[in-house]
């Protein structure tokens, strides 16, 4: 054949070929909408539901040629296992289904690839450990075994896992029927076989939370790539998984696990490597964060750590074995060690730390409490080891141990000695040193060594014993420690301190003066510190204890907490001759192992100080005084105070803290003795004359230059009340204190033999006024007529009588208040008498009392009468009778009279008018 012959046979074959590839183009562009495949669905959805070991729905089915022969399945839905829920197991509204072009040949109809996008995925645990992906596995196996190299026909043999693969698509978790909020979203999942009996899995996805809003670029990204190979069994099939979390940033990190953000920031990335099989693994995990600290404050050197842990667990014992952990941090080591077997086994672990700096303890207590200042600084090195070994439970206590119960004394209990617990071994803190947040001085302990405490718990004995062990728990396992703390008192402040995995237990007791017990209770992030700033005086003795957790759920500082239980004299004896340590009390039985918040209980005692508040014109010298803390408020009792002239002992008590929803309002009790009115205002009020302490504290007293009175509510007692000429007997009323003034209720009191109740208001100086205003009001009963009388300078006599009535005024001295009173009153006097005091002879004569110097004689009306009613107006500093009426038998007769106020009071009479009786 020529040269040109063979040219020609090669354009007619490329001719063909063109001409062969443009018919399958225009039969992949026009025959597909001409054929329905809808007639196939059934079948399609048998395929699927065999490859998935699932039930299938889909709506509508379509067939796609291009760029490979594949079905196009509208609102797939993937149907779940009764046993894991009612809810679909996956939904995808477009699923495309790539079909092995193989199997046509050999006449049948297989599916190589399921693509879908946007699908919904939910993975279900049941309580007993169980996963709803379980059965894929299960056929996927099943399907291995019916593969090739079966001994079956070819037309009886189980079609092959295909590959499937999901893109921007979300995974949900499940808790039963429970929907947990967490999930992956933007989730890459591939499944596939990877060789004949081993299986490959690939996940990518960023965690979110379905009831937040979280930024998710900061909740990093999850990756994960497994493999799966074929056994006999699920449990022994070899598994070997990668699964990292990269790029988490610690505070949208705990918005994700916790629903909130605890105050965390730093970068965090997770390994973690499994070999083995479902029964048993080799886990190797990696934690590394970098740059942790709280949000509030960026300290110089973040804390940075790099965690390896190494052990085998034995998934359906839940049990570890052989667990090493390994980690440097700073300039020194940690290492745990140990062996965590099945429920029920004894747990065995111990901690090594090699020159861990002092520094990163409070970085790390710093990072989980936020109440803990950022200007504290520390110093020195912990080394040593502990071990942890439960000691095995004692078949019966020594018979006599502790000292058992003595007949007839019918006690319910025997306290034991003490024994060693299940911890060992040391820590050693050398050259600790705490400074700066207001720290003058540094506390220092050279060298302090943390201990096991010893175990001291309570035997009950009896017929009820199994249900008082009960109530008794053990105490967890504790490290104890003490150090004395020089704070410039005649004895120093001894600090014990307990520690447990879960919180702390600390006591103090000794003696601090007040610019030493202000730096500690700041540091100690006690709730009112600030109030001390205003205390002075005598060294105080302190007795206080406290616990907490490390990381308190929900944080209120010394808070809502019974008073601690104090121990008993015998039981700190044994403990602090055990060992020569010094004693700590012991936590109370009923007390919670770990405690949700902190708890502060105890006592301060204070002798010989001074408190100077802004809103008081001087200084309040304490002769002596005690804080109770504990029940979930600051009690101070007694209070023994002067203040100027007036002496007195009080009691207050407030909230250790409080919501929107409680009331935060503190509430006081004061007895008086004898107290004068006058002393009193003088106290409070200061000099009378302008231009001294009065004026001054006048313009001090404005809201707009001068703090506000705190809110109060209290009531107030007096052996006796000084009013001038008038005396009150075991006064007492509830006041309450308001930053615009004082109310007065509740008031009752003895009065010229009598009784009275009353109420009244002060307005105190404000923008609207220059004066502080008054308003009183109040009922008298049963006034005797001779101390009436008394105060008049008259001779009254008669039955007892009942008055009312009401006042106002303003100002700040006596004659301010005489000038502004304005008012009412109202009395009803039966069967009584008038008349004037022996040896007075009218209005001139000599030895007069002084209340009738000017006033003419008493009218004869009011010599002896049946009945007096009267309506009196107060005004321009005195009072006169208004309407009024004197009747005796069927006579009535009106009285004109003026009592001019003062000290003591004028009265005048003026000439009787005579009225005729009305027969009746």
């Amino acid at each position: 054949m020529t040269e040109d012959a063979q040219g020609r046979q090669r354009k007619h074959g490329r001719l063909w070929l063109a001409l062969a590839l443009l018919a399958i183009l225009l039969a992949a562009l026009i025959v597909p909408p001409w054929i329905s495949v809808n007639s196939y669905k059934g079948r399609i959805t048998q395929l699927m539901a065999a490859s998935l070991g699932r039930p299938v729905r889909l709506s509508s089915v379509e067939i796609r040629l291009l760029p490979r022969p594949a079905f196009v399945l509208t609102d797939l839905t993937v149907e779940e296992d009764p046993a894991y829920g009612a809810e679909p197991v996956l939904h995808a509204n477009t699923v495309t289904a790539s079909i092995r072009l193989l199997s046509l040949w050999r006449g049948r109809l297989e599916i190589d690839t399921i693509s879908v996008d946007e699908a919904s995925l939910n993975l279900v645990r049941t309580e007993e450990g169980h996963w709803n992906l379980d059965s894929l596995f299960r056929t996927a196996a099943a399907h291995a075994g019916s593969g090739v190299g079966g001994t079956g026909p070819d037309s009886k043999r189980k079609p092959p896992l295909p590959y499937l693969e999901a893109t921007n698509s979300r995974i949900n978790i499940k808790n039963g029927a429970e929907k947990l909020p967490f999930s992956l979203v933007s989730a890459d999942i591939s499944f596939w076989e990877e060789k004949p009996n081993g299986w490959r899995l690939r996940l990518r996805g960023q965690p979110a939370r379905t009831d937040l809003s979280l930024d998710l670029a900061d909740t990093g990204e999850v990756r994960l790539e497994a493999s799966v190979r074929r056994a006999a069994e699920l449990r022994q099939m070899p598994v070997h998984l990668d699964l990292e979390w990269r790029d988490a940033q610690l505070g949208q990190l705990t918005r994700l696990v916790i629903g909130s953000d605890v105050g965390w920031r730093g970068d965090l990335t997770g390994e973690l490597h499994l070999d083995g099989t479902a029964d048993t693994s080799q886990i190797k995990t990696r934690l590394r964060a970098t740059g942790v600290h709280r949000a509030e404050f960026a300290p110089a050197a973040p804390m940075d750590f790099d965690a390896n842990c190494g052990f085998v667990y034995h998934h359906f014992e839940r049990a570890i074995e052989g667990l090493l952990c390994d980690s440097p941090l700073g300039d020194g080591h940690i290492r745990l060690a140990g062996d965590l077997p099945a429920p029920g086994g004894p747990p065995h672990f111990s901690v090594e730390l090699d020159r861990i700096p002092v520094a990163a303890g409070l970085d790390a207590l710093r990072t989980v409490r936020s109440d803990l200042g950022p200007g504290l600084e520390a110093k020195g090195t912990i080394s040593g080891k502990i071990a942890y070994a439960p000691v095995p439970a004692a078949g019966g206590a020594p018979e006599g141990a502790g000292g058992g119960s003595q007949p007839g004394k019918g006690r319910a209990g025997k306290v034991s000695p003490v024994e060693q617990g299940p911890l060992t071994g040391s820590m050693t803190v050398e050259g600790f040193q705490l400074s700066g947040d207001g720290l003058r001085t540094p506390i220092q302990a050279p060298k302090l060594v943390l201990e096991p405490a010893l175990v001291r718990q309570s035997q009950p004995t009896g017929h009820h014993g199994a249900t008082a062990k009960a109530q008794f728990p053990a105490l967890p396992p504790a490290l104890s420690a003490a150090v004395t703390i020089p704070a410039g008192g005649s004895a120093p402040l001894v600090v014990a301190m307990r520690l447990t995995l879960s919180g702390y237990q600390v006591t103090a007791r000794g003696q601090a003066n007040f610019a030493r017990a202000k730096e500690l209770a700041h540091v100690a992030g006690m709730a009112g510190a600030a109030s001390l700033d205003a205390l002075a005086g005598d060294p105080v003795a302190v007795d206080l204890s406290a616990e907490g957790p490390w990381s308190p759920a929900q944080r209120i500082p010394f808070s809502s907490v019974p008073p601690a239980m104090a121990a008993s004299s015998e039981a700190e004896g044994a403990e602090t001759n055990a060992g020569n340590r010094p004693a700590l009390p012991p936590p109370t039985m009923f007390e919670s192992a770990s405690p949700e918040t902190d708890r502060l209980s105890g006592t301060v005692t204070l002798h010989n100080a001074n408190w100077k508040a802004d809103y008081l014109a001087s200084h309040v010298e304490i002769a002596q005084a005690s804080l109770h803390v504990g029940n979930g408020e600051l009690r101070w009792d007694p209070v023994v105070f002067s203040y100027g002239p007036v002496r007195g002992t009080a009691s207050l008590s407030m909230p250790a803290s409080c919501d929107a929803a409680a009331s935060c309002v503190p509430h006081f009790q004061v007895q008086f003795g004898d107290l004068d009115a006058s002393a009193l205002q003088a106290a409070i009020l200061g000099a009378h004359e302008k231009g001294t302490l009065l004026s001054t504290l006048i313009e001090r007293l404005r809201p707009s230059t001068a703090p506000a009175w705190p809110r109060l509510e209290g009531r107030v007692n007096a052996d006796s009340l000084i009013l001038g000429p008038v005396t009150l007997r075991g006064a007492s009323a509830t006041l309450r204190v308001l930053s615009t003034g004082a109310e007065i209720t509740g008031l009752d009191a003895g009065l010229l033999g009598g009784r009275v109740h009353g109420s009244g208001t002060l307005r105190a100086v404000g923008s609207n006024q220059e004066k502080p205003s008054y308003t009183m009001e109040g009922r008298f009963e049963r006034l005797k007529p001779v101390a009436v009388g008394q105060l008049l300078g008259l001779r009254c006599s008669g039955s007892a009588f009942d008055a009312e009535g009401r006042i106002e005024l303003s100002g700040f001295t006596d004659k301010d208040l005489a000038d502004s009173v304005k008012g009412t009153l109202h009395f009803d006097w039966r069967y009584g008498a008038v008349s004037l005091p022996a040896g007075a002879h009218g209005s001139d004569a000599a030895g007069s009392p002084p209340a009738l110097a000017a006033s003419a004689s008493v009218p004869p009306a009011l010599a002896r009468f049946d009945r007096w009613t009267a309506e009196a107006a107060i005004a321009n500093g005195s009072i006169t009778l208004k309407q009024n009426q004197v009747q005796r038998g069927s006579h009535k007769q009106a009285v004109d009279a003026t009592v001019t106020l003062g000290d003591p009071p004028k009265v005048t009479f003026a000439a009787p008018k005579e009225t005729q009786a009305k027969k009746r």
